[in-house]
């Protein structure tokens, strides 16, 4: 009985210990295909909720950017639009990736629309905000959040949507993160 009570409980904890990793996870980009973000072991990522009509919607200048520059040394950004914020992020996919590509000539990774709060919220931003270094727990506040994921899949740093993409400080995270 005492066997088949442990195996009972190791069985009952084994969906909270699912995902430890974002390579953990399956999501769609933007055409709908799968993704597995297994994929992405041993590079450095910087997950972005992101919103079209948005006050802070210039952040994909920096964005691109900061892509550009350290995408060769292992850095993917990745951006998941959501329109949990004033309604912010309206169009489908594929309006959303016209207007990154028009407005905003983006080429990083861009992901299907995903719920980032509430009851409706995707698995990965779950396992974003519900990480143990309480600096990094925590409902997302606002679009253009920056979630810095190291080599290991895991979770480095998150940075609230006032703190720009190229800030010296999320650059100083980038380099260090790209360097172990």
């Amino acid at each position: 009985m005492k066997k088949l009570l442990i195996a009972a409980l190791a069985l009952a904890s084994m969906p909270l210990l699912a995902e430890d990793t974002v390579h953990d996870f399956k999501v769609k980009n933007i055409k709908g295909e799968d993704i597995d973000l297994s994929g992405y072991k041993g590079k450095v990522l910087l997950i972005v909720n992101v919103a079209s009509k948005c006050g802070a919607t210039p952040q994909y200048d920096p964005l691109q950017s900061v892509h550009a520059k350290y995408a060769d040394k292992g850095l993917v950004v990745m951006g998941f639009p959501a329109n949990n914020f004033g309604g912010q992020e309206p169009g489908s996919d594929s309006e959303i990736a016209e207007f990154c590509t028009s407005s905003y000539s983006v080429e990083f990774p861009m992901f299907s629309k995903v719920s980032v709060k509430g009851d409706d919220k995707a698995p990965l931003f779950s396992y974003l905000t519900s990480a143990q270094n309480p600096d990094k727990q925590g409902d997302i506040g606002w679009n253009f959040e920056k979630f810095l994921i190291g080599k290991d899949g895991k979770l480095i740093r998150r940075f609230a949507t006032r703190t720009q993409p190229d800030d010296a400080e999320v650059i100083a995270a980038i380099e260090k993160a790209l360097a172990e």
